[in-house]
């Protein structure tokens, strides 16, 4: 079973933002990083890079697949996880400890379409 916090807003694609005052930290779920094994490599986007939900803004890559990231809220990239160069591995160990990219929010309102914990759960159907 994957581990599901209360709390954050999750995407269709498997991307959670944990919301801090005007910022969001974006990771990949714990469903996601059990469904494509091993990481290997995470593609990130550049500090001041612009993004805007729903489209693409990176990749993970596996011992079994690369998948696309597609980013749950539009805003300005002020960090990246730098960690994840060296060890992208983290995210197996702990997905949600290990986020992605911090990004200042450009428009709060978009968190009303992802879904909450219960609507994650019943979405990957645990």
């Amino acid at each position: 079973m994957s581990k599901i916090i209360e709390g954050l807003f999750y995407s269709e694609s498997h991307e959670y933002v944990r919301v801090e005052g005007d910022f969001g930290y974006v990771g990949i779920t714990d469903h996601a990083q059990h469904e494509l094994g091993n990481v290997v490599y995470v593609d990130m986007p550049e500090v001041d890079d612009e993004v805007v939900a729903g489209e693409e803004f990176g990749a993970v890559e596996s011992t079994k697949a690369a998948s696309d990231l597609f980013s749950p809220v539009s805003g300005t990239v002020v960090e990246v996880n730098e960690a994840l160069e060296d060890e992208p591995g983290l995210i197996n160990k702990d997905a949600f400890e290990n986020w992605i990219m911090k990004v200042e929010l450009s428009d709060k309102g978009e968190l009303d379409n992802l879904m909450d914990a219960n609507g994650y759960k019943a979405m990957i159907g645990e």
